[in-house]
């Protein structure tokens, strides 16, 4: 799952990512609003934290410009206001959800899961494939029952290829999806992830092509469901 994080205090945005990267979400962050919106039309986020006290333009018309502009990502406000007519403003601005600085990392986690969830209403809260089973609420996955421990890269890519299993993905799909877009990662990145996650696999049981490997193209979860 992907997060633009929208917030000018560098101190909580570190705070907030680095947190949000040890929930295995991919967290891009942006300062203030003009940038957040470059990286809304390059990317596809899951989910908009933004902070209502960014210069220039404020979070609150930030989050009217982007719902006039159609996009439909779920936004939570994080504010220092607590007031009832603060809160009113942002969910008339088309805010799908408030939290108030200082920020309670569970609670945060907890609305956000929440948000996740409406968001991806029609989609099975476990992910299966087979015998292959990953469960996005808890991070856990198994084969046949046997429990794989795997690395946060190695779990969001596999996750990846579950919630697009009918699709072929190429590496640079997978770095776009999976590392932040400014870092810099090379295509080779991507196999040796891949190269570890089949290793994991096998070991707990999966055939050898259970993520296939179409030369030139990309990689794909295999149609025999073992």
């Amino acid at each position: 799952m992907r997060i633009l994080l929208v917030e000018d205090d560098s101190r909580l945005a570190e705070t907030l990512e680095e947190a949000l990267t040890d929930q295995l979400y991919v967290v891009d962050r942006a300062f203030e609003a003009e940038s957040a919106l470059e990286y809304i039309k390059v990317s596809d986020y899951d989910l908009l934290l933004l902070d209502v006290m960014l210069p220039e333009l404020d979070g609150i018309s930030f989050c009217q410009l982007l719902r006039s502009q159609g996009y439909q990502m779920p936004i939570l406000m994080v504010t220092a206001r607590d007031t009832v007519s603060d809160k009113i403003s942002g969910l008339d601005a088309g805010a799908d959800d408030y939290i108030i600085k200082p920020v309670d990392l569970g609670e945060l986690f907890a609305r956000i899961r929440a948000l996740l969830r409406r968001g991806h209403s029609s989609l099975s809260p476990v992910l299966e494939w087979g015998n292959l089973r990953l469960d996005p609420s808890t991070y856990e996955v198994s084969y046949a029952q046997t429990p794989i421990h795997l690395t946060p890269k190695e779990y969001c890519i596999l996750e990846l290829l579950l919630r697009h299993s009918h699709r072929l993905l190429s590496r640079r799909a997978i770095i776009q999806h999976i590392w932040p877009t400014e870092e810099k990662v090379e295509e080779d990145t991507v196999k040796v992830h891949l190269r570890s996650l089949r290793l994991k696999l096998k070991a707990a049981g999966a055939p050898n092509n259970l993520i296939e490997t179409v030369h030139g193209m990309g990689y794909r979860l295999s149609n025999t469901k073992n």
